[in-house]
């Protein structure tokens, strides 16, 4: 119980904390606008100049903006609704809010350290530090070992798993050829790197987020128990990403950049995850209906 109220207490922060960060970042404008700027390795970037973003990369920080669209609109709703489900019992909407929680605590990750220095900092701290411990205590709570029998035969086991492996190898394949050309002409320093320190999303995801995205699916593949929470899991943590995603390259093209081919991929996978996440969570209602019909004959006298 009191692992359940520490967690509703953790997730009304987090919105709250996102929904003012995200507001922050759509609606402040002030500044001269983009501008030019020579990075540590020579190249000129021009930088966005406006708002809390006004020194990162004008590429960058209109992805941001979309990214807080997709994290006011969509994310915050999203934590809110899983964890009134929660609290309902649900097993579904505790796979929902874990899922959410991971978006949040990945997303703040990244602003903490990709975002160049703004007023905001001490709030993506926060947003880091709470999302994690609210992801880690509802992970927890899981009974991992009965996860198997709360999902029906017809689950899409095959389907759900591969696709996941799918993706994280596609998405390794992108962002090599964004690192290894440039490594091997002896360049060193991609072009997208710009005036940033380092590769953040790209070292991440390869470091982290795609490896456990290949071994989620393979333990799913196996039907092991730890594939039937972390695949859910990432899928509606997917779900939500590849709708930031896609509303940064929307962004993108409006502001005259080439999306082609991303607007036609990305799209596609965000379609997929959504899709898989649906199937997954259905699956898991339906199967808890028959695990507690089937207990209550069981429990009936003869």
């Amino acid at each position: 119980m009191n692992q359940r109220k520490t967690v509703t207490t953790l997730a009304i922060c987090i919105a709250i904390a996102a929904a003012i960060a995200a507001t922050t970042g759509i609606f402040s404008n002030q500044g001269p606008g983009p501008y030019q700027y020579s990075s540590i390795h020579g190249e000129s970037v021009t930088l966005y100049g406006r708002g809390i973003y006004k020194h990162m990369s004008a590429e960058v920080a209109i992805q941001g903006i979309a990214q807080d669209y997709v994290t006011l609109f969509m994310a915050v709703p999203l934590l809110l609704l899983s964890l009134y489900w929660v609290r309902k019992e649900s097993l579904k909407g505790r796979f929902l809010l874990a899922g959410t929680l991971g978006y949040f605590f990945v997303t703040y990750l990244f602003y903490l350290t990709m975002g160049s220095y703004n007023q905001l900092f001490l709030l993506y701290a926060f947003l880091l530090g709470t999302s994690f411990f609210a992801l880690t205590l509802t992970l927890l709570s899981f009974d991992i070992s009965r996860l198997p029998e709360q999902f029906t035969e017809s689950t899409p086991v095959k389907f759900t798993g591969s696709f996941l492996i799918f993706s994280a190898f596609s998405i390794t394949m992108l962002w090599l050829s964004v690192v290894v050309p440039p490594l091997l002409d002896g360049s060193i320093y991609p072009t997208s790197l710009e005036h940033y320190t380092t590769l953040i999303v790209q070292g991440l995801d390869l470091g982290l987020l795609l490896p456990l995205a290949f071994v989620s699916g393979i333990l799913l593949l196996r039907k092991r128990p730890w594939g039937y929470l972390l695949v859910p899991v990432y899928f509606v943590f997917l779900s939500i990403l590849m709708t930031a995603l896609t509303a940064k390259i929307i962004a993108m093209g409006l502001s005259g950049y080439n999306i082609i081919p991303v607007v036609f991929i990305i799209p596609t996978f965000a379609a997929t995850s959504v899709w898989c996440t649906l199937l997954l969570l259905n699956n898991t209602t339906t199967a808890i209906r028959t695990s507690q019909i089937k207990q209550l004959h069981m429990t009936q006298p003869a």
